[in-house]
Order: C-alpha cells, then sequence, then structure tokens
C-alpha cells in the first residue's frame, strides 16, 4: 500500500481528495493537514512514501514544505497540486525539491497514476504547464527582490517594509526600484502584479 499525507487547507477540497484516492486499491490516505508548517511532523508521524501538497496554505507555502519535506525526509515523493497553473510556481516547486507538479481539475485516476509514477521515481509534470514555464522563462528577481515585492503587496510604505525586514529604507528603495525595472512594470503595485500572475512571488 502507497501511504499518502494529504495537504490542503480548503477542508472540502481535502476529503473529496482523500475520498477519491481512497478508492485506489493500492492508496491509502494515512493523514491529512490543513497547514503547510504541518506537514513535516505528520509525515515522520505516519511514515509516509507520498506527500501530496497544496500550494496556497497558512503557516507555510507547500513549495516552503516542499523544501523542508526534501531536508527532514529526503525518501518522501511530493506532489504540488494547485488551482493556479503559474509557470513561475511549477519552477519554484521542482527548484524545490517536487517530483510532481499538476493543476487541481485534473482527473482523480491522472492524480493517483502521479503518486505511483513518483515512487517509481519518475517526474510528472502537467505538460501545458511545462510548455509555458520554458517560454515564460526564469523569475529574474533575486530572493530579496521578491521578498520586499511580498512585503510590499498589503501597500506597506518603505518604512514599513524596512522595519518588518530589517532592511534600511534605501536599501528597500533599491530592491523595489530593481524589481520593478526587471519586471517592465509602472509601478510597484503593477511590478507586483505581475509577479503573482507568473507565480514569481
Amino acid at each position: 500500500m502507497i501511504r499518502l499525507l494529504l495537504a490542503e487547507d480548503q477542508s472540502m477540497v481535502r476529503e473529496a481528495l482523500a475520498a477519491l484516492l481512497g478508492l485506489e486499491p493500492d492508496i491509502e490516505v494515512v493523514a491529512q493537514v490543513a497547514r503547510g508548517d504541518e506537514v513535516v511532523a505528520a509525515a515522520r508521524e505516519h511514515a509516509v512514501d507520498v506527500a501530496l501538497l497544496d500550494i496556497e496554505m497558512p503557516g507555510m507555502t507547500g513549495i516552503d514544505a516542499t523544501a523542508r519535506l526534501r531536508e527532514a525526509l529526503p525518501d518522501v515523493k511530493v506532489v504540488v497540486v494547485t488551482t493556479f497553473g503559474r509557470p513561475g510556481y511549477l519552477r519554484r516547486a521542482m527548484e524545490s525539491g517536487a517530483d510532481a507538479f499538476l493543476v487541481k481539475d485534473a482527473p482523480a485516476a491522472q492524480l493517483a497514476e502521479a503518486v505511483r509514477k513518483v515512487l517509481a521515481g519518475e517526474r510528472v509534470i502537467d505538460p501545458g504547464l511545462a510548455a509555458a514555464a520554458l517560454a515564460d522563462g526564469a523569475n529574474p528577481l533575486t530572493d530579496r527582490e521578491r521578498e520586499v515585492l511580498r512585503t510590499a503587496a498589503d501597500g506597506s510604505t518603505n518604512a514599513e517594509i524596512a522595519a518588518a525586514l530589517h532592511l534600511s529604507q534605501g536599501t528597500v528603495r533599491n530592491y523595489l526600484s530593481m524589481a520593478i525595472q526587471k519586471m517592465a512594470a509602472r509601478n510597484r503595485a503593477e511590478a507586483v502584479r505581475m509577479a503573482r500572475e507568473k507565480g514569481w512571488l
């Protein structure tokens, strides 16, 4: 039996996925969590073979949870599923060590097949997203630029961003202007929107 961990913050979606995957003769959902920061502990406690992670979760994103899982339990395979088919998410998930990346509207049979394939050592990527990621190119933003843009997303002032990230206001200004320039955006709000749409934040 394949022991599966399901991490998804929307309980209705999580229960539906658990029910569908539970119908498979060789898959058993042994753990369910609603937060990204609970993934590693649950995976360890239930000795899972595969973790199925959503991207958008409280506590920690599925992408960050993938990286933590890779460090803590390198033998556990990771399938990332998302509502948002953004090429930047795919690239970041694969860089974090995900074995598969699928959009949630994929049929349940395809999801179960992906679980089996990653356990057999294969990589599974939604073909449409793979093509879009190649066409989109790499994320031009540095980690710091991403962090500053993320913090600016709620309309924070330079002073508030500087305080939150323990940087000087001049440094914040420099990171923001570099990010705006790289995105060819008119202002920070547009840079945030563009980076979000591409899955770079």
